[in-house]
């Protein structure tokens, strides 16, 4: 595990704004070109890139654990698949870097990707939730951090990443019918304190998704940001780690799959995009192709 060769976005945080957008790659056209052109002149400083499964395969290549993201149907809920060729986190301090990157993406891409989605993100109070509870408590920062998301492998393999990017829509209305305690209780922590409640019923969100009740430990780093867009609101659930299994694990059990009960959070949220991609590693300052081209 080197965590010298990841994309630093992936290590160091969120930006204030970010803008997460998915591309497809029209099956006519060539890629390689476009790929060649991210490698010399895409900046990881400003953003992050991940590759889809279908688009490492058009190499025939097969990364380590890579695979297309699966639609589930769980007890009276759903949770899509909308698998693209190329997703990016663009993050910047104000809008005027998010629109610059954003067309100098779109140059560097040319005619073989088409924009599939793309969504406006933010920071919202420091890191929460529009909920207003924190997001992503149980964070592992440091040597920690590197060890849960960064791949170890060869070149082109070494300091790369894997990540599910999953939007979740909520209905902030129906949730803020709720007194205090009922949406602490759907959480599983107190909103003022963040403190996690001792008697939180089987339903609550913490207690289907604590990392260490799974086998193994479900941990993930988490780069979520907030979305507003058109009257709605929700969250870009963004998780980085070594292996997929940790994420879909969870999400299996919060939609009761595993045991028939289902996270509370679907009570008031729902996914509508899932996708999941490879990030490769740095090679200098660039992002290192060597893997699919070579």
């Amino acid at each position: 595990m080197n965590p010298r060769l990841s994309q630093p976005l992936i290590l160091s945080g969120n930006k204030p704004l970010g803008l997460s957008l998915t591309y497809r790659h029209l099956p006519e056209k060539d890629p390689v070109k476009a790929i060649q052109n991210l490698s010399k002149l895409f900046d990881p400083q400003q953003g992050i890139l991940g590759f889809g499964e279908p688009l490492v395969s058009s190499f025939s290549k097969k990364v380590p654990g890579l695979r297309t993201f699966p639609g589930l149907s769980g007890i009276n809920c759903s949770s899509p698949s909308t698998q693209g060729s190329l997703w990016f986190l663009l993050q910047g301090e104000n809008r005027s870097d998010i629109f610059d990157q954003t067309e100098n993406l779109s140059n560097i891409l040319g005619d073989a990707f088409t924009p599939d989605d793309q969504i406006d993100t933010f920071l919202y109070a420091g890191g929460k939730d529009l909920t207003g509870y924190e997001d992503g408590t149980e964070n592992p920062g440091g040597e920690k951090a590197a060890e849960v998301a960064i791949i170890e492998g060869g070149i082109g393999i070494s300091g790369s990443s894997l990540v599910a990017v999953q939007r979740w829509v909520h209905d902030l209305g129906h949730f803020r019918t709720h007194s205090q305690r009922e949406r602490d209780n759907i959480i599983g922590r107190r909103q003022d304190t963040n403190e996690e409640l001792a008697e939180a019923p089987q339903t609550a969100h913490v207690k289907r998704s604590a990392q260490e009740s799974y086998t193994p430990f479900a941990y993930m780093l988490r780069r979520s940001m907030p979305w507003a867009l058109n009257l709605q609101q929700g969250l870009e659930f963004i998780a980085f780690g070594k292996t997929l299994d940790p994420f879909e694990n969870v999400l299996r059990r919060m939609m009761g799959l595993d045991d028939g009960i289902t996270d509370a959070l679907l009570t008031f949220s729902r996914p509508v995009r899932g996708g999941y991609y490879w990030c490769p590693p740095l090679t200098g300052d660039r992002l290192d192709f060597r893997f699919l081209l070579e």
